[in-house]
């Protein structure tokens, strides 16, 4: 038996770079970081008599006796690609709810492929994990998806990615005091919307957006936020100055389509922001999931009372990316 222990990420700046519509043309780039919160892959070999040769379970149960009969698309995907023929059995099991703006489906996608190729005997290296993820979710399944999700979820930690043109990604992780690190994350709150929605149906005016070239000039801004957010943290100046970018990236975002925001969700922003919160973003698409607040300590408590319908999420960064935890 295998377990495979996969994080979720934090995206900072650079989102909407980090497709290939926008970044084969232009380049791309991304600040995020993974936190401690994960989805789980137990992936075990059926020994002796069972109804099924493949049996799943995640949000619903799936069993099956051939691969093309699997409904979930990413582990239809997986084991065609690593051509698994065992009898097999996978049970999925996530800290955080799915569609919710964390990267969810691509850490699932590392995670599965992390766990079946323990299966077979064999440890891949992290880019090759990420790599392959980007494959099956974009060339296979034909997502609406980026990079940076599989890039995070492999890597683990807080890094600046840079997004080449020729589809080569580059990893450079953010070498900060101890100290300073934790005052990041301390500042940091999460909460959620309650709201879960499919990226793909977020993106898709914003990526018509993108291959038209109607939001380059924004897209060009969210780029150098990646650099501007990176200098801030790799220096002396007021982390501060980072709370204050992410209110600029928020709005420079919701520039990119009108599906991102809503009423109610700018209704939650504006609470947050006037009870002493400096910043805040909407993670991944839009449209839902969780909100990050950058709020110093003396204005945590109104911030939490003001939003006291919400859940909060407590979280630590994590800095391992993908791994199997347990082989038998």
């Amino acid at each position: 038996m295998i377990i495979s222990k996969t994080p979720i990420r934090i995206s900072f700046f650079g989102g909407g770079t980090d497709y290939p519509e926008y970044y084969r043309q232009n380049g791309g780039a991304a600040l995020s970081t993974t936190i401690d919160k994960y989805i789980y892959i137990t992936v075990k070999k059926l020994a002796g008599i069972s109804e099924w040769k493949y049996k799943i379970t995640y949000s619903r149960i799936e069993g099956c006796n051939s691969i093309d009969e699997i409904q979930h698309p990413v582990v239809r995907a997986c084991l065609n690609f690593l051509k698994i023929n065992d009898s097999i059995e996978i049970h999925v099991i996530s800290d955080l709810p799915a569609r919710s703006g964390t990267g969810s489906s691509s850490a699932f996608t590392v995670g599965l492929l992390n766990a079946l190729y323990a299966l077979q005997g064999k440890m891949v290296t992290k880019e090759r994990l990420a790599n392959e993820a980007i494959y099956i979710e974009q060339v296979v399944l034909r997502e609406r998806v980026g990079v940076q999700d599989q890039l995070a979820a492999a890597h683990g930690s807080l890094n600046y990615y840079e997004l080449r043109q020729d589809d080569s990604f580059i990893v450079n992780p953010l070498v900060l005091k101890p100290e300073r690190k934790v005052l990041l994350q301390n500042k940091l709150l999460m909460f959620y919307t309650g709201l879960s929605r499919y990226a793909h149906e977020i993106l898709e005016e914003q990526i018509s957006n993108t291959k038209e070239n109607k939001i380059d000039d924004n897209l060009k801004v969210i780029k150098q936020m990646v650099q501007d957010g990176v200098s801030i943290l790799t220096s002396e100046k007021s982390l501060d100055d980072f709370g204050r970018l992410l209110n600029y990236a928020w709005e420079t975002k919701k520039s990119l389509s009108s599906s991102i925001s809503s009423g109610f969700l700018d209704e939650i922003y504006s609470r947050a922001i006037s009870s002493g919160a400096l910043g805040g973003k909407l993670l991944g698409a839009g449209g839902g999931g969780f909100f990050v607040f950058y709020v110093n300590h003396e204005n945590q408590d109104k911030v939490r009372k003001c939003l006291s319908d919400l859940v909060e999420v407590k979280f630590n960064f994590e800095n391992e990316g993908s791994k199997v935890i347990f082989y038998t």
